[in-house]
């Protein structure tokens, strides 16, 4: 009777152990999965910030080619500079060493470096020669198919086809028919170092800061919840009695904003101007022309009162066309002063609205006249580009202020078409930007 007390004991207190030892191995694993999960975060969103400061470095090689003074070559430089350092710590925490990357840190080290050598030799009076550019070309193309392998492995990795440590682990084989869709992307990016040369929209200006005071709002009177809400359901064109007061903004710009039926608008406390509506209906098919879209834009801007805006680009996504307008003041495009249109394809109904830009800027301006003359800016325009018109425009610059430029609308031999932008009154050249057109349209760069 005590043997069978004793082995029962026995039996129990073994159970016990397995049950504790299986706890701990089931705790144990569950932080390995955790911490390995947070591995493939941190791995993905490091992929993620080398995306994009890997585009951004392939933008502006591409304008440094096309760049006609020292003054905006060492602007894009250091550009370069900032974006190429960020794009390698952003490397440095991704295992390159198992994915064979060192031509590609060795890339990423050089473009800064080479543009530098390009900037002194530029600011000594000396000329960029057609190989120097053309080497800048390359780097820019490079860039491209850097962006486009890393989002490839961004693709393998979010739709759960591979894991960055799974790829890690097997990317020694990666001449095998086992190899991982990631890992061979990265890799096929790194085989294209071969030829490696030997070195050594929105529309433009969208992105100006809205955090000052807004100009067109001052001095304006208040109006009370009731009127805002009027113009909300007349921007909407439904009866004002449906129209919900879910909350107040505040900051630079306080405005009531209201919904109705998943739309919202947003009407200044000042002046009660529209600020934006949304409307996130999505239409499955097109029966306008991207001219009739434009011209319903327009009409809306007519409507409410909003003289002089001039069309600048237009872009068509999800048979939507969302163009971009700029205030027209006499000859001068002014281009902080932007609003933003969305229009259904369908039926021509506006799906958003946006004049926060125009609202914070736009204001009653004595523009001087040009110091210099068209044939003068365009002296430093870079010879490398064919100018096919000009116009005068205002544009945004640091610290909040603005500048007369002359807007040269170019051509590259290879058909790249730029807007380069020169100072109307020291003739240095203030920016470039990168037009990339197609049957949808133009984005700005």
């Amino acid at each position: 009777m005590e043997n069978t007390r004793t082995r029962v004991r026995i039996i129990t207190m073994l159970a016990a152990a397995i049950l504790v030892c299986a706890g701990f191995a089931y705790q144990n694993y569950r932080m390995a999965a955790q911490y390995k999960e947070a591995l493939e975060v941190s791995y993905l969103r490091a992929m993620e910030d080398l995306t994009t400061y890997t585009e951004n470095i392939s933008t502006t090689l591409t304008k440094s080619i096309y760049t006609g003074t020292p003054a905006q070559l060492n602007a894009l430089t250091a550009k370069l500079w900032k974006e190429s350092s960020a794009a390698k710590a952003a490397l440095s925490q991704i295992p390159s060493s198992r994915f064979n990357l060192e031509n590609t840190y060795k890339f990423l080290a050089q473009v800064g470096e080479y543009a530098v050598s390009l900037a002194k030799k530029a600011e000594n009076g000396q000329e960029i020669t057609a190989e120097e550019r053309q080497n800048l070309l390359a780097l820019s193309e490079y860039a491209e198919n850097l962006e486009q392998s890393l989002l490839n492995a961004q693709y393998e990795v979010r739709s759960g086809r591979m894991t960055i440590g799974a790829a890690e682990t097997m990317a020694a084989n990666m001449g095998t028919d086992a190899a991982p869709d990631l890992a061979e992307d990265l890799a096929e990016f790194e085989e294209g170092f071969t030829a490696y040369p030997t070195l050594i929209y929105d529309g433009p200006f969208s992105d100006h800061l809205l955090k000052k005071e807004p100009e067109w709002l001052k001095g304006t009177e208040e109006v009370t919840l009731a009127q805002a809400r009027e113009k909300a359901a007349a921007a909407f064109n439904v009866d004002s009695g449906k129209m919900r007061n879910e909350s107040d903004e505040e900051g630079q710009m306080p405005s009531f904003t209201f919904s109705f039926d998943n739309r919202t608008a947003a009407i200044t406390k000042q002046g009660g101007f529209l600020s934006y509506l949304t409307d996130p209906r999505q239409p499955d098919h097109t029966s306008l022309s991207p001219e009739e879209a434009v011209a319903k834009a327009e009409n809306y801007l007519n409507w409410l009162k909003i003289p002089d805006m001039a069309i600048t680009y237009y872009e068509i996504a999800g048979n939507i066309l969302t163009a971009n307008f700029a205030y027209q003041q006499g000859d001068v495009r002014c281009y902080p002063d932007l609003i933003k249109i969305s229009v259904a394809m369908d039926d021509g109904g506006i799906l958003s609205f946006d004049a926060r830009g125009f609202l914070t800027n736009h204001k009653e301006r004595e523009l001087p006249s040009p110091a210099i003359t068209p044939e003068k800016a365009q002296e430093s325009v870079s010879g490398a580009l064919t100018v096919d018109s000009s116009q005068l425009a205002l544009i945004p610059s640091d610290g909040e202020m603005e500048r007369l430029c002359y807007e040269f609308h170019c051509q590259a031999e290879d058909g790249q078409q730029l807007l380069v932008y020169v100072n109307a009154e020291t003739g240095a050249e203030e920016q470039i930007l990168i037009l990339s057109i197609d049957e949808n349209g133009t984005l700005v760069i």
